[in-house]
C-alpha cells in the first residue's frame, strides 16, 4: 500500500531550554512540516510513503531530502528549484505561558510551484491514498491551485483523498480559508481536524466547547460530524480532542465517525515535550488504521496513541515505532523501561 503526501517542508528553529526568542543565542533546527510528518510516520509503520514537494537546489534543500530518505520515505518525485525553504521559529511555552510561532516562508519554493512541474500520473499511478493539509493551500494562491490539481489527479487515478484542515490564523483569515477550502471538499473522502479547524475552515462550530477551560461537549462534536457528513459526503471524519490544562500538560483523545458509528478513544494526560506534529501524527495513524482495515475503535485508539507518543518526542517527525504505538494503544502507558 502506497500513500502520497504533498506539502511544504520547512526548517523549525527552537530556542534551547524553553528560552524566549529575545533570550536565545542558539536554536535547535528540525526539518519537518505536516505532510512530511505523515509520510515519515507511515514509513516507520511499514507502509510505502511518498512525499512530494519542491525544494531549492542548495545544501538546505538537499538536507531536507536526506532527512526523508533516512526515514525510508520515497523522495523520487520531489521537484528541485525555487528560491528558498520556508522557516518556522517556534518558542516552546511552559506552564501558563503559551507557545509562539513566527513564520518566515514567503517566496518558498513550493509556494510558487506550478502544477505542470509535477508528474501526477507517475505520482498517483501506483498510489492508494493521497493526503494533504490545509496549511499548504494557505501558503499562497499558487499553492492552492497546486493542491486542487493534485486532488483532481488523485481522484482520476481512483486514489482515496484525505485532508487535515489545519487552520493557521497567521497564514489566512477564516473567510479566506473557507473560500479556498470548501470547494476542495468535493475531492475529499476522509476529513480530519479539531474544533477550531471545523469552525474556521468549514464554518461548523461545536457548541459548549472551550478547550482553554478544558471543556468538551462530545455530543456537540457528534452533531457537527453529522452535519459535515450530510454536506460534504465524507466517508470518515476524525478529530483530535485537546484539553489544554496548561502549555505543559494537556488531555488528549480523539473521536472518529464513519457515517454510522461514533468512537471516542481513551484519554491520555500528557506532559508535553513538544506538541508540534501531534495532529499530523494522528492523521498518519488514522490513515494506517483505515488502510489496514482496522475496526473503527482500533483505528481511533491506534491514531490517538501514535499522536500522544509524538508529543513526548522533540522535533517534527514522529519517531515512535509500530510496536510502541500498539503497546500504548493496548493499554500499557506505564512508561517502564523496555529491557
Amino acid at each position: 500500500m502506497r500513500v502520497v503526501t504533498m506539502g511544504e517542508m520547512m526548517i523549525r528553529f527552537m530556542p534551547k531550554n524553553n528560552l524566549r526568542f529575545e533570550q536565545a543565542t542558539e536554536f535547535e533546527a528540525y526539518y519537518g512540516g505536516d505532510e512530511s510528518i505523515v509520510a515519515v510516520s507511515l514509513a516507520k509503520f511499514g507502509l510505502d510513503a511518498r512525499y512530494v514537494t519542491k525544494l531549492p537546489v542548495n545544501p538546505l534543500g538537499q538536507t531536507a531530502v536526506n532527512k526523508l530518505r533516512e526515514q525510508g520515505v520515497d523522495t523520487s518525485y520531489i521537484v528541485r528549484g525555487g528560491e528558498r525553504m520556508g522557516l518556522n521559529f517556534y518558542e516552546n511555552g511552559a506552564s501558563v505561558r503559551a507557545s509562539n510561532v513566527v513564520y518566515d516562508r514567503k517566496y518558498s519554493a513550493i509556494s510558487a510551484a506550478e502544477p505542470d512541474e509535477f508528474d501526477f500520473d507517475g505520482i498517483f499511478g501506483d498510489a492508494d491514498w493521497f493526503h494533504v493539509a490545509g496549511i499548504t493551500p494557505a501558503i499562497s494562491p499558487e499553492a492552492a491551485v497546486l493542491v486542487e490539481a493534485a486532488m483532481k489527479a488523485a481522484k482520476k487515478h481512483g486514489v482515496t483523498v484525505s485532508v487535515d484542515l489545519n487552520y493557521r490564523s497567521k497564514l489566512w483569515s477564516p473567510e479566506e480559508a473557507q473560500a479556498v477550502m470548501i470547494p476542495l471538499m468535493q475531492y475529499v473522502d476522509v476529513c480530519i481536524g479539531n474544533e477550531e479547524d471545523a469552525e474556521k475552515v468549514l464554518g461548523f462550530k461545536p457548541a459548549n466547547t472551550d478547550i482553554t477551560k478544558g471543556e468538551l461537549d462530545i455530543e456537540a462534536y457528534k452533531e457537527v460530524f453529522v452535519q459535515l457528513k450530510e454536506k460534504f459526503g465524507f466517508k470518515y471524519i476524525g478529530s483530535t480532542l485537546r484539553e489544554s490544562y496548561s502549555a505543559s500538560d494537556n488531555g488528549w483523545s480523539a473521536l472518529i465517525y464513519d457515517g454510522n458509528e461514533f468512537y471516542r478513544s481513551k484519554k491520555y494526560d500528557i506532559h508535553l515535550v513538544d506538541r508540534g506534529g501531534g495532529g499530523a501524527s494522528f492523521a498518519a495513524g488514522m490513515i494506517y488504521g483505515l488502510l489496514n482495515k482496522m475496526s473503527l475503535a482500533d483505528t481511533c485508539e491506534f491514531a490517538t496513541a501514535a499522536s500522544a507518543l509524538k508529543q513526548t518526542i522533540t522535533g517534527d517527525f514522529n519517531l515512535a515505532t509500530l510496536d510502541e504505538v500498539k503497546r500504548l494503544a493496548g493499554g500499557d502507558a506505564s512508561g517502564r523501561v523496555q529491557r
